[in-house]
């Protein structure tokens, strides 16, 4: 499927506000791959189908992540709305006819980060943070970031998601913690040259 059927496809899915996010994430995505030397068509997919599950009705998350095999932990089970990124993931596969494991990953970890992000991973993660129509917070800051240094830029989305969550008192996805102290020692190990 090319990029404007899924997104002719995903007008009749999802609300307005959704689907100008969602193009909002893609081409933010594209530019960001651009910059860092990304593949900028897996950038764009991966922006504009990483919330196609997001208006899932909440009470029906669990029952269709189940209904495709999706393991589901404890922490999903009490806060369904988490499950929307794997039901994507899997959504793209199956309905959009997207294989492309690098593209599935990254909308599987836009909510939650998690170790091992590829830098396609930290760029949907970004851009569905920062894309022109998100407002609050130290959102300039992190824009400029995100163009400079996508681990920096990472820590701080990671950060403010962190003590956004604390504030209200929800729980911490293990991902989201792995995803941080990754960037936490990567940042403090001394880096190696060789002679």
């Amino acid at each position: 499927m090319d990029y404007e059927h899924i997104v002719a496809q995903l007008s009749k899915i999802l609300s307005a506000k959704r689907l100008q996010h969602s193009v909002g994430v893609s081409k933010t995505a594209e530019k960001m791959a651009e910059f860092f030397g990304c593949d900028k068509m897996k950038a764009k997919m991966a922006g504009i189908l990483h919330d196609v599950a997001r208006e899932v009705p909440v009470d029906e998350l669990l029952q269709r992540a189940q209904a495709f095999g999706i393991v589901v932990n404890d922490m999903e089970k009490a806060e369904p709305i988490l499950l929307h990124a794997s039901l994507a993931a899997k959504l793209a596969q199956v309905k959009f006819q997207i294989h492309d494991v690098e593209i599935l990953q990254a909308i599987f970890l836009h909510t939650t980060g998690g170790p091992h992000m590829s830098p396609l991973d930290k760029i949907i993660y970004l851009a569905d943070v920062i894309e022109p129509g998100r407002n609050g917070g130290n959102l300039e800051e992190l824009r400029k970031v995100a163009y400079i240094d996508l681990d920096k830029a990472m820590l701080m989305a990671l950060d403010q998601s962190i003590s956004y969550i604390l504030a209200r008192g929800g729980l911490l996805h293990p991902a989201t913690i792995e995803a941080r102290n990754e960037l936490l020692i990567k940042k403090c190990t001394p880096t190696q040259h060789t002679i």
